[in-house]
């Protein structure tokens, strides 16, 4: 929906002052992170290690590595945006209230769902903008430094506010859950369409042929089956319960659309290529909703005999 009302109405950006809304809004989102984070719940699922390490080591590690494997299907190699793109995908953190859920519906581990997607989205604060900090280091717009200095303002410092005040105000942030992820949803809603308007203003699609998109969405599709299938095969290498397995391949596999959208914005700024950046996590994310609620019903039902 916002997509379409950026190519309807591509104006906004100068009609409203949005950076300032979502620069604000970005700071509230990971402030509420902190608040509703449940030290009980993380605590609860701190030491199955195994499961820990196998999830972090996919997120950060596998994804990234398989995504280098796509670039000689690109003329223009690292340089090129769309792989860029799909970089930036690769080095997401993965998302917490979806796989929460999905691990929740499947009957898998939640604890240890709930401690890995809050540590995936604390460590790719920092993790995702140095991944991505290789292959623009040099380029125009880019600099750590500053891009860090961003991260810590908007990300880190309201993160660590949340988290001290979490005390006082964490059992009513948790109480009223829904109405901050509305909030949050609105803040990304906001960002998209802030991207996709200027993507829209300055014809930036025009480059992007049917060609290029096919490949786009091909490869989203395998990546996400490839890293599926070899988390599955580690966690019974490994030798993982199936509560566990399922928890691993579920919180493995996912990316965030929060932090993709929130890091977007802060590494690349008002760049008229963000909107380049936001497509691959819009069809990760899609994919992987319709693809882990099928594989989740599957395991529900694996006591009853109706998976079959």
């Amino acid at each position: 929906m916002a997509i379409l009302v950026a190519w309807l109405l591509p104006q906004g950006p100068e009609m409203f002052p949005l950076k300032i809304i979502t620069d604000i809004g970005i700071g509230f989102i990971f402030f509420f992170y902190g608040l509703k984070l449940s030290p009980a719940e993380f605590k609860t699922g701190f030491y199955n290690y195994k499961v820990h390490i196998l999830v972090q080591l996919t997120t950060f590690v596998l994804f990234p590595l398989l995504v280098l494997l796509f670039i000689p299907f690109f003329e223009e190699g690292t340089r090129s945006d769309i792989w860029l793109a799909l970089f930036f995908l690769g080095a997401l953190p993965s998302t917490v209230s979806s796989s929460i859920v999905m691990v929740s519906l499947a009957k898998g581990n939640i604890p240890t769902a709930i401690f890995n997607a809050s540590l995936s989205g604390l460590i790719g604060v920092v993790v995702t903008p140095l991944w991505m900090s290789l292959f623009l280091k040099g380029t125009a717009g880019f600099e750590f430094s500053s891009v860090f200095q961003k991260l810590f303002l908007q990300v880190i410092l309201p993160l660590v506010i949340g988290l001290l005040l979490q005390r006082f105000f964490g059992k009513m942030a948790r109480k009223n859950s829904s109405k901050i992820s509305f909030f949050d949803k609105s803040v990304i809603v906001l960002i998209v369409y802030s991207s996709f308007s200027t993507a829209f203003t300055t014809n930036l699609f025009n480059t992007l042929g049917l060609p290029e998109l096919l490949k786009l969405v091909l490869m989203v599709t395998a990546l996400f089956f490839i890293v599926y299938f070899l988390t599955d095969a580690l966690s019974k290498a490994i030798r993982l319960s199936t509560e566990d397995r399922i928890t691993a391949k579920f919180a493995g596999t996912k990316k965030s659309l929060v932090h993709g959208s929130v890091m977007v914005k802060i590494i690349f700024g008002n760049s008229t290529a963000n909107a380049i950046f936001l497509l691959p996590i819009m069809l990760y994310h899609i994919l992987q909703l319709l693809v882990i609620a099928v594989f989740a019903e599957r395991y529900r039902l694996r006591d009853t005999g109706e998976a079959a």
